[in-house]
C-alpha cells in the first residue's frame, strides 16, 4: 500500500518543546559509522573492523566465496572474511553440500571457489524477477546491431579472424561485444524462466473442476502449456 501524501501544509502533529534537543544538532552529532574511527591509522583496518561488526561470519563467507572465481584454501578465505579458519572450512564445506561451492582436493589440500552453474543460476534468477526486463533485452539487442553494423560482421569471432588488423578501441569492443552477446543469452533465459513460472500459476483447471464436479476430465481435455 503507498505512502498517503503528506499535507501540502506540512505535517498534522510537531514535536514539543520537550521533545526537542536543548542543543541545536551538528554535523559532529552525525555518525554514519558502528564503530569509532578513532584508534585506526589505517583507513583499511577501520573497513574491516566496521564489516566485522556489521555482519555475521556466515555473511562475510558467502560474500568472499561470491566473489571467488579462481580456488582459494579455506584459510585464505578466512583471512578476507575476518573469521577463523576453522569456521571458514566448516562453512564452506556446508556451502559445497548445498552445491553453492565448488571444492576441489588438491595436493596441499582443499581449494574452495563459488560454483559457476549455482551462480549462473543464482544471476538469471534475479534478472528473471526485474521489471524491466523486456527493457534490457532491447537495450542489449540494440548494441549487438551496433557493433554488427559498425564493423559489418555478425560476430565478434568474425571480425577477430578477418584479415584486419585490429585496434586497440577495435579489440575493446571485441571484448565489449562478447559481453553483451553473453548478457543477451542471460536476459533470454531470465525471460524464459519468467514466462514458466507465469504460465504455471495461470493454467486453468478443467471446466468440470471449475464447476465444482469431482469427476476426472479426460486426457485429452488438460490444458496444454504452451
Amino acid at each position: 500500500m503507498p505512502d498517503e501524501p503528506l499535507p501540502p501544509d506540512g505535517p498534522d502533529e510537531f514535536p514539543t518543546e520537550a521533545e526537542l534537543p536543548d542543543d541545536p544538532v551538528t554535523m559532529a552529532d552525525i555518525d554514519p559509522f558502528a564503530v569509532a574511527d578513532d584508534g585506526f591509522e589505517d583507513i583499511d583496518d577501520f573497513a574491516a573492523a566496521e564489516w566485522k561488526h556489521e555482519t555475521t561470519a556466515n555473511e562475510r563467507i558467502r560474500t568472499v566465496i561470491d566473489r571467488t572465481t579462481t580456488p582459494r584454501s579455506a584459510g585464505d578465505i578466512a583471512e578476507t572474511a575476518l573469521v577463523s579458519e576453522t569456521k571458514a572450512r566448516a562453512t564452506l564445506n556446508k556451502l559445497a553440500a548445498e552445491g553453492i561451492v565448488k571444492r576441489q582436493q588438491t595436493d596441499s589440500g582443499k581449494l574452495y571457489s563459488r560454483d559457476p552453474e549455482w551462480h549462473l543460476l543464482k544471476q538469471i534468477r534475479r534478472l528473471a524477477g526485474s521489471e524491466t526486463l523486456v527493457d534490457q533485452i532491447h537495450r542489449v539487442k540494440q548494441e549487438l546491431a551496433a557493433y554488427k553494423a559498425k564493423y559489418d560482421a555478425a560476430d565478434p569471432e568474425e571480425l577477430l579472424i578477418s584479415d584486419k588488423e585490429l585496434t586497440q578501441n577495435e579489440l575493446d569492443d571485441v571484448s565489449h561485444w562478447r559481453t553483451a552477446e553473453r548478457e543477451l543469452s542471460h536476459l533470454r533465459a531470465a525471460y524464459r524462466l519468467k514466462e514458466a513460472k507465469e504460465q504455471a500459476t495461470t493454467v486453468t483447471e478443467p471446466r468440470d473442476r471449475q464447476t465444482g464436479d469431482q469427476t476426472t476430465a479426460p486426457a485429452g481435455d488438460q490444458p496444454q502449456l504452451q
